[in-house]
């Protein structure tokens, strides 16, 4: 085989290989976003066994992000990618981890269940929960769809989208000091609701992270995402 050949063949099995990793990346993120949903749940059902798989769900996740990683460093270190591909792997490394912890807030989200129960949620604060975990779901499915598609408007979408979770964040807080009743185990409550905000505040954080990380894979500059190109925004 000529020297040529073994180079087309060295760069056609690294590609294979970044493809691979891209679509794990791709699977990461439905995991977590499939944990968005199970751990709202466990948390809004009260239901214990129901927290336990959303723990042990995590281990996959774990599991799954440890495994990117090394083959992305490998991947570093043996091919030697071009600017663009280096970008790429660059990002994959940086945006597991933030899926990761989108997991491990979603943990923090249904353990809330364990900390509160058996105490019933007020109907308001059970609403707006429901609206933080489809809206937390939504920015991070976005944010992997931008990564998959190297698609910039839509990463760009993700500034505008996290408004909407930082104006349900402050619809929470008013609604608990709105409903708490003066005793002690109200005022527990009411400090693990907010907290629960504020973990599905950080998780639309995440998914921003993950559009400012697509901005640089695409154009090589590191933008916040309300500075990325969008056809959309006035």
């Amino acid at each position: 085989m000529s020297p040529e050949s073994d180079l087309h063949e060295a760069r056609k099995s690294f590609h294979e290989q970044l493809d691979e990793l891209k679509a794990d990346v791709v699977r990461l993120g439905a995991m977590a976003t499939e944990s968005i949903g199970a751990g709202a749940q466990a948390l809004l059902d009260a239901d214990l066994a129901a927290v336990d798989a959303v723990i042990a769900a995590d281990v996959p996740m774990d599991d799954l992000t440890h495994g990117i990683e090394e083959r992305a460093c490998a991947l570093l270190a043996l091919q030697q990618p071009m600017a663009s591909d280096m970008r790429t792997i660059v990002t994959i490394l940086r945006i597991i981890h933030e899926l990761e912890r989108a997991g491990d807030l979603m943990i923090n989200v249904a353990k809330t269940a364990r900390r509160i129960y058996p105490r019933a949620l007020d109907p308001k604060v059970r609403g707006i929960i429901e609206r933080m975990r489809g809206q937390a779901a939504a920015q991070v499915r976005l944010a992997v769809e931008s990564f998959a598609d190297a698609d910039l408007p839509r990463a760009a979408a993700l500034a505008d989208m996290d408004d909407v979770m930082d104006d349900l964040q402050k619809d929470l807080f008013r609604t608990i000091f709105a409903t708490a009743a003066p005793d002690e185990a109200a005022l527990h409550q009411a400090v693990q609701i907010a907290l629960v905000g504020r973990y599905f505040e950080r998780i639309a954080d995440h998914a921003v992270n993950i559009a400012e990380r697509v901005g640089f894979m695409v154009t090589g500059e590191l933008k916040a995402s309300s500075e990325l190109p969008n056809p959309d925004r006035p």
